[in-house]
């Protein structure tokens, strides 16, 4: 049954995951119902018995994961496993792992077996999987978003951060797990409605206030301005509305004017 009562933020509820019953901790609000069928619907508040069990459950979760690590070293299994964990009512344990290529671990389900009656499922998990299941701090000083509170990875490109202005270094876009910043994605739809209303980087504009054409170099999407280098110098944070289309350069002409600039 589930619970109808509210639970506040940070306290500890029992959920019906994909998995099985499990222990979460309330990050927000309640979303739709289809929300909650695709990530989990809360059962009810966690019981002291409940959080008890679940702390077993996970060092004995943490005791196996070693275990497997080493049963893997000694059989010369290409493979990592990351994690090992269990259902509230250890009906499941779910050993998940990295291997560069599909690998047979039915060899090691006598290990478990010697410890659990828990059914047992392998899963393969990519780098940012990991990254939620052992949990980091991002650059920004606070915990992982995959750990704090995504429940999918939506697709994250380079031209995010192009479209953001931000500089291409790929150590300040990368996460712990080495792929780009999952936060990339938050904001990039205000910042292409944004980048609407200013011109295209390398186009040619003119100035109504001084006259001056020149390109656009840079692109200031929050501000609403652009950096424009003219012949005469550049021209630094003009609002977009005080430019204007270039006129189109003489047949033969505009590909040199372009080459120089």
């Amino acid at each position: 049954m589930l619970s109808a009562e509210p639970h506040a933020v940070g306290s500890r509820v029992v959920v019906q995951g994909k998995r099985g019953p499990e222990v979460a901790t309330v990050r927000g609000e309640a979303g739709p119902p289809d929300e909650q069928a695709r990530y989990g619907a809360v059962l009810r508040a966690a019981t002291p018995e409940d959080l008890t069990r679940w702390e077993e459950l996970y060092r004995q979760g943490e005791d196996l994961k070693w275990l497997l690590r080493a049963r893997a070293r000694e059989r010369g299994l290409p493979v990592k496993i990351v994690a090992v964990e269990f259902t509230l009512d250890e009906s499941l344990v779910t050993v998940s792992y990295s291997a560069d290529e599909r690998i047979e671990l039915n060899s090691l389900i006598g290990e478990l077996r010697a410890h659990t009656r828990a059914r047992v499922n392998f899963a393969a998990v990519g780098p940012r999987e990991q990254a939620q299941m052992i949990g980091a701090l991002g650059a920004c000083g606070r915990e992982n978003c995959s750990s704090n509170h995504l429940q999918e990875f939506a697709p994250v490109s380079i031209r995010m951060a192009r479209d953001q202005q931000l500089p291409l270094n790929p150590e300040k876009l990368s996460g712990p797990c080495g792929r780009l910043l999952c936060c990339l994605q938050y904001e990039h739809g205000q910042y292409l409605d944004l980048l609407r209303d200013l011109p295209r980087k390398n186009a040619r504009v003119c100035h109504e206030g001084s006259g001056a054409c020149g390109k656009v170099v840079k692109l200031h999407p929050l501000a609403g301005t652009v950096d424009v280098q003219t012949e005469q110098g550049m021209l630094g944070g003009v609002p977009a509305a005080e430019l204007t289309r270039a006129p189109e350069a003489a047949p033969g002409k505009g590909r040199r004017a372009e080459a120089e600039a």
